[in-house]
């Protein structure tokens, strides 16, 4: 399975970026499939609809299946918040699986990074970033992407990847 992660602070323009990307690469003809890490409480479903109401009377898990998708949810429940490997082993067989988050993964990633950002750049001290996708020249030998440029980003992680053309 390949994977690479995009990596940056809030602001960034991660999720922007990742949209385009993702909208290229399906275009291209690839599988894709996102991991996505929040920082906060977050929840999919409704309150009052039954899956809700079925979770909070203490299922572990609840799957909602339909003609148009499913989803699985797994409440922790006080266990450990997952390992990204983990998280991998639940995906679908795919071509790419672009991972926004998880910053100190053991995983290639794109550094995201605009002139807004004063935060300091993770690429100085990640081996495992592999590229900058941003709007200004940085101080790397780190191939550096236009940030504005979602199809050069998706034609690296091609080339990075090694992907024959697709279909």
């Amino acid at each position: 399975m390949n994977v690479i992660g995009f990596a940056g602070w809030s602001g960034s323009g991660k999720t922007t970026l990742v949209e385009q990307v993702v909208a290229l690469l399906s275009a291209r003809g690839r599988v894709v499939s996102l991991i996505k890490h929040a920082h906060h409480r977050f929840d999919i479903d409704h309150e009052g609809k039954d899956s809700w109401r079925h979770r909070h009377a203490g299922c572990r898990e609840v799957l909602i299946s339909s003609g148009v998708r499913w989803s699985l949810m797994h409440e922790l429940r006080g266990e450990d918040e997952m390992p990204l490997t983990a998280l991998l082993d639940k995906l679908s067989p795919c071509d790419l699986v672009l991972v926004e988050g998880f910053k100190r993964a053991r995983i290639p990633k794109i550094e995201v990074r605009r002139t807004e950002v004063t935060e300091p750049a993770f690429y100085p001290d990640d081996a495992d970033i592999v590229a900058v996708a941003t709007d200004i020249a940085l101080p790397t030998p780190l191939p550096q992407l236009d940030i504005n440029d979602p199809a050069a980003v998706a034609d690296f992680i091609e080339a990075f990847f090694a992907l024959p053309a697709a279909r």
